[in-house]
């Protein structure tokens, strides 16, 4: 019988074996594929979203288009190019984003790392030695040497290294989320501290004018206390009024000066060597087109949705990893070393020697641990899958909260203009009055009042016509970030 005949064997039984390792190489990941929850099939945030912020006669209106995309730079629809010139300073230099940039970048060099566990691992084992021996009688000192690769390799024929780079690569979207969360809270950040100052800027000055106004009637009611027309009250109380209204100002200047504090906080920026300009309303534009993203959309755009999907989809592979732990592991190792007493007959064919291994570990009894485990994963997706639908609720309720907000400041606007108006107009005629003698000086301190009220009230109903705008671009996530302001993915990267 020729002893090389089982060589040329190539029967159905023969294939077994190369068909088993194939199969073994390939490897199947086991545990649920993650799905993604489904998309709300809703229109609408509300039983009837506004559609239309109308602010009457003497007020700006604003329209909620449905199904509009945000735009990539939306703070851009304020039209300040000294805003646009804070909010790109604050996307460049501020260290919250830098922190969650090299976050980021961290997390997707855990997935590198993860998926090299996929691959064979091979290493280079190089000694050398010197030693005194004895044999037969015989001593003498001896140097010796090996080199050789080694390759091991971990076969993932459940699929619990493709669980760990799934796992980790939902980590490092989590992260990515984390970043875009960063960047829409910067931009938005940097909006509401510009609001607020022109709004502390705006209630200042109306509140200088209130005191000039006081000032006039204090010496109003002295011209005619000298004649004879009020009593020595009537003086104290324009006195006791103007320091009442004087005790309105620190706290309005100290509102614009923690503005810009936090203005140039965003910005990266101590307050010593940077201060940002000086907003005031008449250099913001109210926007008049408000894009509405329909919630199917919502669920793709938000930061917070998308993190909580990604833990979502790490939870799940999670799930994928602690079954795989329930079968057996294998692993393959080949190893080739050159070894010898000398370096001269280092590479010699003599001093070859070569290793091929095959491993197997299968767990027997580890009295439920692996079992439980793969129940916690389970709970932990369920607790996960929780959070995930509380997070999209959360995001329609503040859509629908900022849409009829934004009505109804609209409308307390337009009442607020109307009393500011109709204010003024009583407090010029009371003023003329008293000067002709047919009006006291209470009447003037009330209609004061009146005038003060409504025009401190229009400044807060515009600001926060604004701040509510500002809410609405928030509440559909802003728009993911253009290519300039993207953080350095690894080219590997799927």
């Amino acid at each position: 019988m020729n002893k090389r005949e089982p060589a040329r064997r190539t029967g159905p039984a023969h294939a077994v074996p190369g068909l088993f390792l194939a199969l073994l190489l390939t490897g199947c990941a086991v545990g649920p594929d993650f799905v993604a929850p489904a998309a709300p099939t809703a229109a609408r945030y509300t039983p009837n979203d506004p559609t239309r912020a109308d602010g009457g006669d003497t007020e700006a209106s604003q329209r909620m288009t449905q199904g509009a995309a945000v735009p990539a730079a939306w703070w851009r629809a304020f039209e300040s190019p000294a805003l646009d010139a804070v909010v790109d300073l604050s996307l460049r230099e501020s260290p919250t984003l830098e922190t969650a940039q090299a976050t980021l970048a961290q997390a997707r060099e855990a997935v590198s790392a993860a998926r090299g566990a996929l691959y064979p691992q091979i290493v280079i084992d190089v000694s050398a030695g010197r030693g005194k021996q004895s044999a037969s009688g015989s001593a003498g000192v001896l140097n010796s040497s090996a080199v050789g690769p080694a390759l091991s390799y971990d076969v993932d024929a459940f699929g619990a290294t493709a669980r760990l780079v799934e796992q980790a690569q939902a980590l490092a979207d989590y992260q990515e989320a984390q970043w875009q969360a960063s960047r829409l809270a910067l931009a938005s950040g940097t909006v509401q501290q510009a609001v607020q100052l022109a709004s502390a800027i705006e209630q200042t000055r109306a509140v200088q004018d209130i005191i000039a106004a006081d000032q006039r009637n204090l010496e109003l009611v002295r011209i005619s206390q000298t004649a004879g027309k009020s009593a020595g009250l009537d003086v104290l109380t324009a006195e006791s009024q103007l320091a009442s209204d004087r005790a309105l100002l620190p706290p309005l200047l100290q509102q614009a000066s923690a503005a810009r504090h936090a203005i140039a906080l965003l910005a990266g920026k101590t307050s010593a060597d940077w201060s940002p300009p000086e907003f005031d309303f008449t250099a913001l534009a109210l926007p008049g087109d408000l894009p509405v993203s329909l919630p199917s959309e919502l669920v793709r755009r938000r930061p917070d949705i998308q993190a909580a999907e990604a833990q979502l989809r790490a939870a799940n592979a999670a799930i994928g990893i602690a079954t795989a732990q329930l079968y057996p592991s294998i692993t393959l190792s080949a190893s080739w070393t050159s070894a010898a007493a000398g370096s001269g007959a280092l590479f010699s064919h003599s001093s070859s020697l070569w290793d091929v291994a095959a491993g197997l570990v299968a767990p027997v009894f580890n009295g439920g641990t692996l079992r439980a485990r793969r129940n916690a994963a389970v709970d932990a997706y369920a607790a996960q899958l929780g959070t995930y639908r509380q997070t999209v609720l959360q995001a329609f309720s503040q859509v629908a909260d900022v849409l009829h907000a934004l009505d109804n400041d609209a409308a307390l606007l337009a009442a607020q203009r109307k009393a500011l108006d109709a204010a003024q107009a009583t407090l010029d005629l009371t003023q003329q009055s008293f000067q002709a003698g047919q009006a006291s000086f209470l009447q003037i301190l009330e209609a004061q009042r009146l005038y003060e009220q409504a025009r401190l009230g229009h400044v807060r109903a515009k600001a926060q016509r604004f701040l509510d705008t500002l809410g609405l671009y928030v509440a559909m996530g802003g728009s993911a970030p253009d290519g300039s302001g993207a953080a350095a993915r690894p080219e590997e990267r799927s």
